[in-house]
Order: structure tokens, then C-alpha cells, then sequence
């Protein structure tokens, strides 16, 4: 007959033999699985057709397919670009550093990018490092709060000659990336089931946000780029906008950036607007 294990025990029992990256008879004969109990039969009975070892080889077997599956969800440009093998090894490779410590699997891959950069495959380290980068921002964009963006009435309540002082805050559920290589365009590709551009080299700019439960990835010039995060960092609408005219590089008209703006308050990337007085700008509770 099994032993009373207090819960707490058994808890920790079967997390460990589960979790173990060896096989499940490795897992039973480990030290810290030992501690807790002996042998499987003295936790798990046997049944008809199945030992104790080989019932808890089933759950054992079903953890590392289950790990994939959620990565995969979250990172499918990662997965396309790794192949099969690939990714699997990548999955292996992950959990051991970062193995899942909460009921939900929805943040498992929260440190994907930061393990890619250190110990990622050593052929396209970077980029997939990047590409990563990308998909985690469309992950924690999709399990934002919700937060409702400005009105047209609240638009409209602000007057003309006041928008210059004007300081917004972004949604919740919105971030930017800036990127050495083409990652936006690979990920697209993935995404639209197209042929796939080959890694290169450059500049990409993006923002990432959600509005009525859809997430939407807009592709930015580097004007763009650093005019919405200007605007994201609680800078006025008037300095930010005297700022992108002052940059080297092309200069955009007065009216093409005002229609910039104007898209992302309709695209919902805006939360509120407050009028600062012309000295010492409060600062912005945006997040990027």
C-alpha cells in the first residue's frame, strides 16, 4: 500500500519526477525524489496492466510535449525558423534553465530572448534573439489589461490650441521594438504563411498593441519609431513633434506627422491626454 504522504510531499514528489529531464527510472532513483519517498509504490499504486514507474512514465513523457506545445503557441516564428528538431532541442534546452513555476503556462517563455542571446544556437544567435524579442511583445500585448483608449469626446473636449502641450498615455496593452535585423518581415511571412525572407541586416521598427481583443503590429519608419516613443515617454505633442522635424534624415511635413498621430489615436495605441502647463512636464506612466 502507498504511504501517507502529506500533500505538501506529494506535491513535491511528483513535481520532481515529472520535471526530471531524464528518463522517469533516472527520476526515481534521484536524491531529491528519494527524500520525499523511496520507491513509486509507495506512492502510486499499480494497476492491472501498468507498474507504478510506468503509470508516472505516462505524465513524465506528457510534460515535455506540453512545455512544446506552449512555446510554440508564443513563438511560431522561433519554431519556423528552427524546424522541428531544432525547436525541440530549444524547448529541452529552455525548461531546464526556466521550467515552469506557476498554474498557468501563459509566461512560460518570458525569458526566451534573454536565454537565446546567452546560450541560443550559435548560428543566427542575434537574430533569433530578436525574433524572440518580437513574438514575447506579442504575448504580453495579448495578456494585457484591458484598458479602454481615448474617445472621440475626450478628442474633442481638448482644444486646438492646447494640443500643443499636450502629454498622452499609451494603453496598457502596447509596446516598441526596435530591431538590428529584418525581423518583423520574417515573422509576417510565418504568420501569412508566405515564403520567408532569409536573415539580413536591417533597421526595423515597430509598435505592438491591442484593441477590441485583436493584436495588431504596425511596422514604423525610423521617423515614426521615434516620434510614437517620444510621445510614450510623456513628451508634449509639441516638443515631440519640433523634435522629429530637428532629427538628420528626411523631413517629414508638419501635416504628414500630424497624420501619424492622428492614426495612432484612432488605432487606439492612446489611453489619456492631459494639458501641462509650459515648464517641467509631469512624467509619462507609459510603458514600452
Amino acid at each position: 500500500m502507498p504511504s501517507s504522504l502529506p500533500l505538501d510531499g506529494l506535491q513535491r514528489w511528483m513535481l520532481r519526477v515529472v520535471v526530471h529531464p531524464g528518463s522517469v527510472e533516472q527520476a526515481l532513483r534521484s536524491p531529491e525524489v528519494r527524500a520525499e519517498a523511496a520507491r513509486a509504490e509507495d506512492v502510486i499504486l499499480p494497476s492491472k496492466t501498468l507498474s507504478a514507474a510506468r503509470r508516472l512514465a505516462i505524465y513524465h513523457g506528457m510534460y515535455p510535449a506540453r512545455m512544446r506545445d506552449a512555446l510554440a503557441a508564443d513563438y511560431p516564428a522561433l519554431e519556423g525558423f528552427l524546424g522541428p528538431r531544432g525547436f525541440q532541442q530549444l524547448v529541452h534546452d529552455y525548461v531546464q534553465a526556466y521550467p515552469s513555476r506557476s498554474y498557468t503556462l501563459n509566461r512560460l517563455g518570458d525569458h526566451m530572448p534573454e536565454f537565446l542571446k546567452r546560450s541560443g544556437p550559435r548560428r543566427r544567435r542575434a537574430f533569433l534573439a530578436e525574433l524572440a524579442s518580437l513574438e514575447l511583445a506579442v504575448t504580453e500585448v495579448f495578456d494585457a489589461a484591458e484598458q479602454t483608449p481615448l474617445s472621440a469626446a475626450q478628442i474633442a473636449a481638448v482644444p486646438l490650441e492646447e494640443w500643443e502641450r499636450a502629454v498622452l498615455t499609451t494603453v496598457t496593452a502596447f509596446r516598441m521594438l526596435r530591431s538590428r535585423y529584418n525581423v518583423n518581415d520574417y515573422a509576417l511571412a510565418v504568420k501569412e504563411r508566405r515564403r520567408t525572407p532569409p536573415p539580413r541586416l536591417k533597421p526595423s521598427f515597430v509598435a505592438v498593441y491591442r484593441r477590441d481583443y485583436a493584436v495588431y503590429r504596425q511596422a514604423l519608419s525610423r521617423t515614426q519609431y521615434e516620434l510614437l516613443a517620444d510621445l510614450a515617454r510623456g513628451v508634449s505633442l509639441g516638443r515631440a513633434l519640433a523634435a522629429a522635424l530637428r532629427r538628420p534624415g528626411p523631413r517629414p511635413k508638419q501635416q504628414v506627422l500630424f497624420r501619424w498621430f492622428r492614426d495612432w489615436v484612432a488605432g487606439g495605441v492612446f489611453a489619456a491626454v492631459r494639458i501641462v502647463g509650459p515648464e517641467g512636464l509631469e512624467p509619462s506612466t507609459s510603458r514600452l
